[in-house]
């Protein structure tokens, strides 16, 4: 079928591609190798995904939207001034904040599947940022 194919792209004056006639291993060859190469650069390194904090992912995946941006008074990541008044309060009366939604911020944030240790881990991560100690 594929010939017939080539054939037809022939006799219309349209000469095939390099990719449509190599083989299909040479094409995953070059795909395997593709892959190997942008996975060789990706930024992250398994040492510095072993050595994350807990909270990061949490953070990345549900909190980042809102506090990176600082929408609706979210204090911004790494904010210490907008950070102060909220330390002041302690991590027990954030994480509850967090849990139960304050003032723009909803209920976990929005994040569902966030367990309470989820979310208390994102907010010492977050805490983190500014220097805070998170000792609870």
């Amino acid at each position: 079928m594929a010939d017939e194919k080539m054939k037809r792209r022939k006799t219309m004056g349209v000469e095939p591609t390099v990719w449509q006639t190599t083989g299909l291993w040479a094409r995953k060859l070059v795909l395997f190798i593709w892959v190997f190469v942008l996975g060789a650069c990706s930024g992250e390194s398994a040492e510095s995904l072993a050595n994350a904090h807990p909270g990061q992912a949490t953070y990345n995946a549900a909190c980042i939207s809102c506090h990176n941006p600082g929408i609706s008074g979210a204090p911004r990541l790494g904010d210490v001034d907008a950070w102060q008044p909220r330390l002041a309060k302690g991590r027990a009366v954030l994480v509850d904040s967090t849990i139960n939604g304050l003032n723009a911020m909803p209920p976990k944030g929005m994040c569902w599947q966030c367990s309470d240790e989820d979310l208390g881990h994102a907010v010492d991560f977050m805490l983190e940022q500014v220097g805070a100690s998170t000792k609870p």
